[in-house]
């Protein structure tokens, strides 16, 4: 019998089992690599980048983890903040500044400012809101966010707008992977939050590119790791947990003292088969946004306008945001390398209407979109370009997300949930919840080995 069976191979699985790996564990991947949304791949002094590319710094869940495992992030440089809509392109400033520098209507200025000041005076709030309290839990914090304006959207928060001024909304909140309409007033509030860098900001980047820290808790691992293992089914025994899965064509079942669901809230609904209702269905209510990404790689021999620039926001194109990944080599070179490495990212909607097409169409959407916002022939520099697509991406806070918090966090005695979909800070969330399960685990284990080896009453002098 193992100690700990952790279902996901994704950064909650591997943060709990990093941190259960003095116990007898197992880790159970159905994908052929570790990682989930964290993907990325070394090219020379680059990196290729399709997942997760920011995270949480000091005093985090993350931080934490990097350090116990030896990986090495440092706040991103370049701008943050670069913007290119209606042919301008905009390199850094204050975003409340945008309306006044973006070639717009009128009727368009005047929307953008009377929402953008609904929105500052909601991150003025939600600044207090997500302030750590004296004595307070992780859990009650978390609690305390989801339910920050929770029973609208945020459509209905910054109201009807003009389409340069809805364009110029929706490019920062549909990062989350839920359009406008989808997600919740204060989720949309919380992300406005996330890109001004008021509150936990997630600004660092790992060096060496993301996959580095999942890769090198895999490595720590060796075989405990079983990739291609699909779980069928995980069933509660009196005093264990059975996990059925198949793998290489063979039907496979492990028992444990403990499990660690780490998969996404579908997954866990579908395989927590004898789970507690009330937790399944909180479970099967919780919503996913597609992810469509291209990474793009190219050798141009010198320096570029945009060295210095690290995210590019492009309202009316076929993705979100442009991400130099390139950023953190410029801003540790003393002499400018040649070459470099981009990613584009199209969240919620944008991916979904990218989601059938093949990678060749994806591929040349985003390329072009790109040229035409760069120039300077980043076309013709690219020289290998990829693209993934995730249709069940990141979990997005929706209206009334809220009152499924408490039962999402019960859990079982044996059975210990973990995943992004249990906060609001995306690969912080992730790397929080595999560490509370890993905890709870650990906790159960302890005891079972403390128990006395025969029933009956114990005396203590």
């Amino acid at each position: 019998m193992k100690d700990v069976v952790i279902v996901g191979g994704g950064l909650a699985g591997l943060s709990a089992a990093w941190r259960l790996r003095h116990w007898d564990t197992m880790v159970l991947e159905s994908e052929h690599r570790v990682g989930g949304r964290i993907r990325s791949e070394r090219r020379g002094a680059y990196w290729l980048n399709w997942g997760g590319h920011v995270f949480a710094g000091a005093g985090s869940s993350t931080d934490s983890l990097l350090n116990e495992v030896g990986v090495t992030a440092v706040q991103i440089p370049g701008s943050l903040q670069a913007l290119s809509m209606n042919g301008k392109f905009i390199r850094k400033g204050h975003i409340a500044t945008y309306p006044f520098r973006i070639p717009m209507s009128l009727q368009s200025r005047i929307d953008t400012l009377r929402a953008g000041m609904k929105v500052v005076s909601g991150v003025a709030k939600y600044t207090g809101v997500v302030r750590k309290r004296a004595g307070e839990s992780g859990a009650m914090r978390q609690q305390r966010i989801y339910d920050f304006e929770n029973d609208t959207s945020f459509l209905d928060f910054i109201g009807n707008l003009s389409e340069d001024a809805a364009a110029l909304f929706k490019t920062t909140v549909t990062r989350s992977a839920g359009d406008m309409d989808q997600i919740s007033a204060g989720a949309g509030i919380g992300y406005f939050s996330l890109v001004l860098g008021i509150g936990q900001g997630l600004s660092q980047g790992i060096v060496g590119g993301p996959s580095t820290l999942t890769e090198s808790i895999a490595v720590a691992l060796g075989d405990r790791i079983r990739l291609g293992a699909t779980v069928r089914e995980v069933v509660h025994k009196k005093d264990s947990v059975v996990v059925r899965y198949t793998q290489g064509g063979a039907e496979h079942e492990v028992e444990a003292r403990a499990v660690v669901l780490a998969t996404t809230a579908d997954v866990s609904h579908r395989i927590g088969v004898d789970l507690p209702e009330d937790l399944r269905d909180a479970l099967s209510q919780i919503k996913y946004g597609p992810h469509v990404s291209t990474a793009f790689l190219t050798n141009e021999t010198s320096a570029r306008p945009w060295d210095d620039i690290y995210a590019i926001a492009a309202p009316k194109r076929s993705f979100a945001i442009a991400l130099n990944q390139a950023s953190i080599v410029r801003g540790s070179e003393t002499v400018r390398k040649p070459g470099g490495s981009f990613m584009t990212f199209s969240p919620a909607s944008l991916g979904r209407a990218l989601l059938e097409k093949s990678d060749e169409e994806v591929i040349q959407t985003h390329l072009t979109d790109l040229d035409q916002i760069l120039g300077h022939g980043f076309a013709d520099s690219v020289v290998e370009a990829e693209t993934d697509r995730w249709e069940v991406a990141s979990p997005y806070c929706f209206p009334g997300r809220a009152k499924l918090q408490s039962t999402l966090m019960r859990g079982t005695d044996r059975v210990f949930l973990a995943g992004d979909f249990l906060g609001t800070l995306y690969t912080e969330s992730s790397i929080t919840s595999g560490f509370s399960a890993a905890q709870e685990a650990a906790s159960l284990l302890a005891t079972h080995r403390q128990a006395p080896p025969h029933p009956g009453i114990s005396f203590v002098a």
